[in-house]
């Protein structure tokens, strides 16, 4: 069992940059993959990008890539989501997401699911 707590959202401009953490309970959350989703009001949740569990190899959707990157801190626990050149249309709730399989994070079905947290980027 693994919790996932998110934290780092917010209102900015846009152009502006915020950075998210997903911090977990427990210590076999740095074996895991853990990827990045979000869902914006009336549109299905999206794949943001996802980090395998040495932290080597990271997976961006073609929507943030060159502005957003993913990492990871395994003797915290927390995963981060840095966030840059913040556009409108990334308005969405954020959420954390962690399996040991990269291909359940990728299908979306992964075993444990963070809270998520409000970006709202304005114009």
């Amino acid at each position: 069992q693994v919790q996932l707590v998110e934290s780092g959202g917010g209102l900015v401009q846009a152009g502006g940059s915020l950075r998210l953490s997903c911090a977990a309970s427990r210590r076999t959350f740095n074996t895991y993959v853990v990827g990045w989703f979000r869902q914006a009001p009336g549109k299905e949740r999206e794949f943001v990008a996802f980090i395998t569990w040495g932290g080597g190899d990271t997976y961006y959707a073609d929507s943030v890539k060159g502005r957003f990157t993913i990492s990871r801190d395994n003797a915290k626990n927390t995963v981060y989501l840095q966030m840059n050149s913040l556009k409108p249309d990334d308005t969405a709730v954020y959420s954390c997401a962690a399996d040991q399989s990269s291909r359940n994070v990728r299908s979306g079905d992964p075993d444990y699911w963070g809270q998520g947290t409000q970006v709202t980027v304005s114009s």
